[in-house]
């Protein structure tokens, strides 16, 4: 009975194990993992070169892992069986805190952070030292700020990172915004903050740049009417329910335009096209866009403002436009900075530099 309850066993795992096999040799190819919004491996070049430099058996071994069936159902096991029975505090680098997925920003890379600075200041030099531009910047603190330490897990010293900008940065004025923030101003399953939690934020910004004050009276909130699932949903393969993206409205803003100048077209503040995307965040301005301008044609001065920004400054860019004429949106993680004077005519225009913390501390993607 033993060798029969044996032999069964043993058949049943081989034939798990060739459906796996032939599931992952013969079923359709996919190109995106929709939960890890990125592109999945496909079956590398077979021919004598590539099996002889040993490209194919890399590629291969990428192309297997990324197309294995059922994959996602497999992570979110290991996921649970890590977190929850081997008692690990993250998975993937992602920890659960107070219900908010969180990534763990640690330790501080200060060559990184010098980097960026040193970017920042070609940007000074090359436009706006000459033209006498004032000049501000913001730094976004990423959720962890508020929860890492309570949580059990390294943090940041957001301290250092404060006054390694202001040491990089002496030619413009510090707008701190974490006295302005809490965990609840971000989304539970994504990295971003959430656009109807920034009226304190923007407040403070606009009253160091010298301009009238978003005010909560004149916005209403809406819902977008599509569940969202932040990108560490996916990359922390664990349950997690969707949550509601809302957009705070207005006459003012639905008086705005916005130029793109990748697409060379008109649109506005908030992209309803981008209803099916994969990021549901890219509803602020249509995402990661190199270069926009929101042009306000009920501004009461022609003051104008230009924004060095990442993905954070797409929902809090919005709430700055009733001190401007026009608000410039740059990100030079897409555009070369050394190209702006292409595109752009730098005269004096106040200036902001808004950046998060996980773009400072890995600033390689800054052009």
């Amino acid at each position: 009975m033993k060798r029969k309850v044996e032999k069964a066993s043993l058949l049943c795992v081989c034939l798990v194990w060739l459906c796996l096999c032939a599931g992952a040799w013969f079923l359709p190819q996919k190109e995106i993992s929709e939960s890890e919004r990125r592109p999945l491996g496909r079956f590398p070049e077979l021919s004598w070169s590539t099996l002889i430099d040993g490209k194919f058996m890399s590629g291969f071994e990428t192309y297997s892992q990324d197309q294995f069936p059922l994959r996602d159902l497999f992570r979110r096991g290991k996921a649970l069986f890590h977190y929850y029975v081997a008692g690990q505090k993250d998975n993937n680098g992602i920890y659960l805190a107070d219900g908010y997925a969180v990534k763990m920003e640690y330790p501080l890379n200060t060559e990184s952070v010098k980097y960026a600075l040193e970017k920042f200041r070609g940007l000074y030099d090359a436009y706006l030292k000459e033209q006498g531009s004032r000049v501000w910047y913001a730094v976004v603190p990423d959720k962890g700020y508020y929860l890492a330490e309570r949580s059990g897990v390294p943090a940041l010293d957001y301290d250092e990172i404060e006054n390694r900008m202001q040491e990089g940065m002496p030619w413009a004025e510090a707008v701190d915004l974490r006295d302005c923030l809490g965990a609840e101003s971000y989304y539970r399953t994504d990295i971003h903050w959430r656009q109807e939690t920034l009226l304190n934020a923007a407040g403070k910004i606009c009253r160091s740049l010298g301009i009238p004050e978003p005010v909560e009276e004149d916005y209403t909130i809406s819902e977008i009417p599509v569940p969202f699932y932040g990108v560490y949903y996916g990359q922390a393969a664990l349950p997690m329910s969707p949550e509601t993206i809302r957009i705070l409205e207005s006459d003012l803003l639905n008086d705005c335009t916005v130029w793109n100048y990748e697409t060379d077209s008109q649109g506005s503040v908030y992209d309803r096209s981008k209803f099916d995307s994969r990021d549901l965040y890219d509803v602020f301005l249509s995402g990661p866009v190199s270069l926009l301008r929101i042009d306000n044609p009920n501004a009461q001065s022609d003051r104008e403002l230009i924004v060095f920004r990442d993905s954070f400054g797409s929902s809090l860019a919005p709430l700055l436009v009733q001190g401007y004429r026009s608000v410039t949106l740059v990100d030079i993680r897409y555009l070369s900075g050394r190209m702006l004077d292409r595109f752009l005519d730098f005269h004096g225009q106040d200036v902001l530099f808004l950046y998060s913390v996980p773009v400072l501390n890995n600033s390689s993607t800054l052009k």
